[in-house]
């Protein structure tokens, strides 16, 4: 048999990897799903599913405003903190809010790293932003929203030591992570200032990816307005991010109306508290599709480390993820009423130079 035969007789040495990537990615995925399916059960029954059951009882119609309010006063500042980066056109607020919902229940139902819906919001904005602009500012304001969870989490750091002794492994741990997450977004934004997208584009067309010869004026377009906007605007970006600590403090506000209609003695400098810190181990998890299991555990801990019972606290993620799994319903509706529309093929290349 030939040299060419043999080559041709099964897949490539090279091809093999790649095809394994996937098919390893995803069973990763299915593992981490499971552990976290596996932990929640471990822990109802740790705590009782008498308890939960008799604390969800105990809020009845109180239940359906908790969906409700005050995730979308979150999801309004969250709205907000990412039109203000687009100032310079006019977005109607109610197409942001749509985009946003969209884009964030696909990072909730999918296993995408919570990145998956980013570019879906900056298409889903057409044609009030070209596309490359519209995907620069969704980069900026995932930046953003780190950066306003880092304030956030000072600020969570900064209550719990009134109640927490400072030496105390859940304060250490959160200020680790606190450095943690101030040197990744510090590393993120420098990689968005050093032209990423634009370099990785013509690394990709190096190596015989031709598709990315196609969008490579988007990228470089792309790298330009994030220049520009880090060292141009950043009385915005300083807005986007206290925009966003805001919205991560909804949280907070949600679970303290929890205590209050459980008829709990707890301060809302507590709950501030322990909703930054959920919004840390979220951040750490953020591989783990949805948290999930890290999550629930994490929320157990916090509440019994203020006091609080632990059927509390996983009682509000099992809220939380009612309302998680019904807003992201409602960006899905949306998503679905939409008409299909072809692809505009000028967006990318609109500005491209004459050949």
């Amino acid at each position: 048999m030939s040299e060419a035969a043999d080559r041709s007789s099964g897949p490539s040495s090279d091809a093999m990897p790649a095809a394994r990537s996937p098919l390893l990615l995803r069973t990763a995925r299915l593992v981490l799903l499971l552990a976290g399916g596996v932990a929640i059960a471990w822990l109802v029954r740790e705590v009782g599913p008498g308890a939960i059951w008799s604390i969800l009882t105990r809020l009845g119609w109180r239940l359906g405003l908790l969906l409700c309010f005050p995730f979308s006063l979150a999801v309004l500042l969250d709205t907000l903190g990412w039109q203000v980066l687009l100032r310079d056109h006019r977005v109607p607020l109610l197409l942001l809010v749509s985009a946003r919902l969209a884009g964030e229940a696909v990072n909730l139902t999918t296993p995408t790293a919570s990145v998956g819906g980013e570019p879906l919001k900056a298409y889903l904005l057409r044609p009030h932003v070209p596309l490359a602009e519209g995907l620069a500012s969704v980069v900026v304001d995932k930046t953003t929203v780190v950066a306003g969870q880092v304030l956030f989490l000072a600020a969570g750091i900064g209550i719990a030591v009134l109640h927490v002794p400072p030496s105390s492994a859940l304060v250490i741990s959160m200020t680790l992570l606190l450095g943690v997450q101030v040197v990744c977004t510090g590393g993120f934004v420098m990689v968005q200032t050093l032209g990423v997208f634009g370099g990785g584009g013509r690394f990709l067309g190096r190596i015989g990816v031709g598709s990315a010869r196609q969008f490579q004026h988007g990228l470089d377009s792309m790298d330009e307005w994030l220049q520009r906007f880090y060292r141009e605007r950043r009385a915005r970006l300083a807005a986007s991010i206290l925009l966003h600590a805001a919205a991560w403090a909804a949280g907070g506000l949600e679970i303290y109306l929890v205590l209050v209609f459980l008829g709990v003695d707890a301060s809302a400098g507590d709950a501030l508290a322990i909703e930054a810190f959920g919004s840390a181990v979220k951040f750490a998890s953020f591989m783990i599709p949805g948290s999930l299991g890290v999550l629930e555990g994490g929320y157990v801990a916090f509440f019994k480390a203020f006091g609080l019972a632990g059927a509390m606290g996983l009682s509000y993620t099992l809220i939380r993820r009612l309302r998680e799994v019904a807003w992201a319903a409602v960006g899905y509706v949306w998503l679905a009423s939409l008409r299909a529309r072809p692809p505009l093929p000028g967006e990318w290349a609109d500005a491209a130079p004459d050949a």
